[in-house]
């Protein structure tokens, strides 16, 4: 038994090692990348800023009180040199510290992620497995049916018949607008009903697909299934203790793969719904030329992606079968 924790735990050290190292050069390869399309926009930052009232001279003074008359390269290292330790500065537009435009945006982004995987996985769960449980019946049909449609309607087009439906028609959800949790809980979760409706059916479709036919898969083939149903257990019985606990490898992979996704997801989302969250900042931020804003987020957003992959990948260890028949052997 302790070969067997020495073993876990050098291959849990190894997965550690490799995601930080991954972790570092995805997070400087974005940042150049990001800051190098930034760069190649045409007109001016300082102009940008400024506004249409601005003189050549206003302009010339503002690019060099910001640095922006230095080459590509040195104001990148410049950054880079910062972000290392921490600083990220104060935003060009507002003059804002970072850390406050960050603290204020972050809670409501992932507050908007958090409830849309739970309203995915909160149906997908029973809904594949009630598919599963007779294939080919009725809910089977209408789960795939469903599946296939909510994979073929765009994310915004969604986002408006759900405000057609809800807002407009039946008047029991708020249309746009977001209230603080701590000003008024039941209005602030009203106002993410939609949007985190939005990004969770796309999720509840794919993972609806992909959970049955893994459970119908593991339900005809899984030996385990075969020793369950000679000691005379319920069928119902086998898929909910046996075969979804095995089929939830897959799932756990989908969604660790589907983090960047639902972070990209929210530009779109908090935008069509007016929510202050991240996204909304990095479409205004962009508008605006603002690189440090622009820079901040982009590597906030990559090493978040990053550690959630870290954070799947230790789980295999703790839900592969294989680990888990090592133990028990062990």
């Amino acid at each position: 038994m302790r070969t067997v924790k020495r073993i876990l735990g050098a291959r849990v050290t190894r997965v550690v090692a490799a995601r930080l190292g991954q972790s570092v050069f995805v997070a400087v390869g974005v940042t150049f990348l990001t800051f190098s399309l930034l760069n190649m926009l045409p007109g001016s930052t300082a102009a940008v800023l400024l506004g249409e009232g601005a003189t050549d001279a206003d302009i010339h003074n503002l690019e060099l009180k910001l640095h922006l008359d230095e080459p590509f390269m040195v104001r990148y290292g410049d950054w880079l040199a910062h972000a290392v330790v921490g600083n990220f500065g104060n935003s060009l537009s507002g003059n804002q510290p970072l850390s406050s435009i960050l603290g204020q945006r972050i809670p409501i982004t992932l507050e908007l992620i958090v409830l849309a995987f739970a309203l995915s996985l909160a149906f997908t769960i029973p809904v594949a497995m009630l598919a599963a449980h007779k294939p080919g019946r009725l809910i089977d049909k209408l789960s795939m049916s469903t599946s296939m449609i909510g994979l073929s309607v765009p994310a915004f087009v969604l986002a408006l018949l759900l405000i057609l439906l809800f807002s407009v028609h039946w008047k029991v959800l708020p249309a746009v607008g977001y209230t603080p949790f701590s000003q008024d809980p039941l209005q602030n979760l009203r106002g993410m009903v939609l949007p985190s409706a939005t990004l969770a059916f796309p999720l509840f479709c794919h993972y609806t697909r992909i959970l049955r036919a893994d459970l119908v898969d593991q339900m005809a083939t899984g030996e385990f299934i075969l020793a369950a149903r000679a000691k005379g257990l319920a069928p119902f019985r086998i898929l909910l203790k046996h075969a979804l606990r095995n089929s939830s490898f897959g799932l756990v992979t989908l969604v660790g793969l589907n983090v960047g996704t639902m972070i990209g997801g929210t530009v779109l989302v908090e935008q069509i719904f007016a929510i202050p969250g991240i996204g909304q900042e990095l479409l205004l931020s962009i508008s605006n030329r603002d690189l440090v804003v622009v820079e901040a987020i982009v590597v906030m957003l990559a090493v978040a992606v990053v550690a959630v992959n870290l954070v799947t990948d230790l789980l295999y260890t703790i839900i592969d079968p294989r680990v888990r028949t090592v133990q028990s052997n062990g």
